[in-house]
């Protein structure tokens, strides 16, 4: 069972605050931004804090590239545990990290695969994380069960990007 302390979810929740205005390239928590996908890492905080800003960088990089996400639309969150709240399978080391993508429905069986392929790739390229310590889940929810901007996201007809690629 996973434990969140109420350290780490006071943390999570002020990364939320609605202080922040503009994204930075390199940050210390969490952007928020509005969108059809929203990204939740998980890993050992000793191993995960240190590369977070990079990691969203990868990440976020991926996401436009195979899904032609624009440059404003980075939302992601990240979980740092202690280990002994972190149970992950055999063979595995403490960098294992996962990452939940979660989106809108209409992406093709063929791009989610290119986009957890170029995941696996770049992670590994980049901050070198073996493929093996990594494990992608995507999420998809239909448009009518997101909500942004005061709006469900079947409602929402000003996206600057295509959800049916």
């Amino acid at each position: 069972m996973l434990q969140v302390t109420n350290r780490e979810i006071k943390t999570h929740n002020k990364a939320f605050s609605t202080e922040r205005k503009k994204p930075r390239a390199l940050y210390k928590g969490v952007i928020r931004k509005q969108g059809v996908k929203m990204i939740v890492v998980y890993g050992i905080k000793e191993k995960l804090n240190p590369i977070k800003a990079r990691l969203s960088d990868v990440i976020h990089s991926c996401m436009q590239s195979v899904l032609g996400m624009p440059e404003d639309k980075r939302a992601h969150r990240f979980i740092p545990l202690v280990k002994e709240d972190f149970y992950y399978p055999g063979g595995r080391d403490d960098t294992y990290t996962v990452i939940e993508i979660n989106m809108m429905a209409g992406r093709q069986v063929e791009t989610q695969k290119t986009l957890i392929k170029t995941l696996f790739q770049e992670i590994e390229r980049q901050l070198h994380i073996l493929p093996l310590n990594i494990e992608i889940t995507i999420k998809e929810q239909a448009p009518h069960q997101w909500g942004f901007r005061g709006m469900t996201g079947d409602e929402a007809k000003d996206l600057k990007y295509k959800v049916n690629v």
